[in-house]
């Protein structure tokens, strides 16, 4: 009984010590120390996300913009890039198909946190009930609204550029199809919904974030809000866009 002690002991000090090395002794750590093993798994995980991520120039005012947001996990407000803030970046920019999602606070990744923190759902003045499709063209927002509440949160588009701005006002879903041939610029555009002339909702067919290129007047939305905008849409729901893009 004496030499099991003594081996228990042992073997609980080389655990000790290999963790405060940083190192894990999983082998060495016995069955009932479950606990112990991934708290060490945790730290060096932690400190490898950390080092993995560096801080970007907007550092800071993203991690303002997603504290405000919320639902992209712990971040702290202090411009230092942590393990939290880094996945909490990751995670926005998985969500918002910015590229590379690799939790560094650069331009595209402000704009679109700036962009989503201050659009306002109750400036597309929905009615209290139906269902409106609302697009806010000066922050190049979406959401969705029913019975005068938020049923879809805003997320990114892109709209007309310079020479197609897509035209303010208020509209009617008018055609849907799950895939619909553009003749003249020969591309499928997936989760068609036509509001206006040759003018809808559907997914991007290119990316998204490539501000000059633009649309040709559509409201061009990630493949996830372009699935979920056509799983809500019918034949006579409303869209109303208004505002205009910078630079038409």
């Amino acid at each position: 009984m004496a030499r099991r002690r003594v081996t228990a002991r042992l073997v609980g000090t080389v655990t000790a010590v290999l963790v405060g090395s940083g190192i894990g002794a999983f082998a060495l750590t016995p069955a009932s120390a479950a606990p112990v093993t991934a708290a060490v798994t945790t730290t060096v995980v932690t400190k490898a996300a950390a080092a993995s991520c560096a801080t970007g120039k907007y550092q800071k005012q993203v991690e303002g913009y997603l504290k405000k947001l919320g639902g992209f996990g712990a971040v702290t407000v202090d411009g230092k890039q942590s393990a939290a803030d880094c996945a909490a970046i990751v995670k926005f920019q998985k969500r918002y198909g910015i590229q590379p999602a690799k939790g560094l606070a650069g331009p595209t990744t402000v704009d679109v946190a700036k962009r989503l923190a201050s659009t306002k759902t109750a400036a597309c003045k929905a009615k209290k009930s139906g269902t409106t499709f609302c697009v806010n063209l000066t922050q190049q927002t979406s959401w969705v609204m029913k019975n005068g509440k938020v049923l879809y949160k805003p997320t990114i588009v892109r709209t007309g550029y310079e020479g197609y701005r897509t035209p303010a006002g208020t509209y009617k879903i008018n055609k849907r199809t799950k895939k619909e041939w553009s003749d003249p610029y020969e591309v499928w555009l997936p989760y068609w919904q036509r509001f206006i002339g040759g003018i809808g909702f559907h997914q991007t067919t290119t990316y998204i974030h490539d501000k000059w290129r633009g649309s040709h007047g559509c409201v061009n939305l990630l493949q996830a809000d372009a699935k979920a905008y056509y799983s809500v849409g019918k034949i006579g729901m409303t869209v109303k866009t208004f505002g205009r893009r910078p630079g038409t």
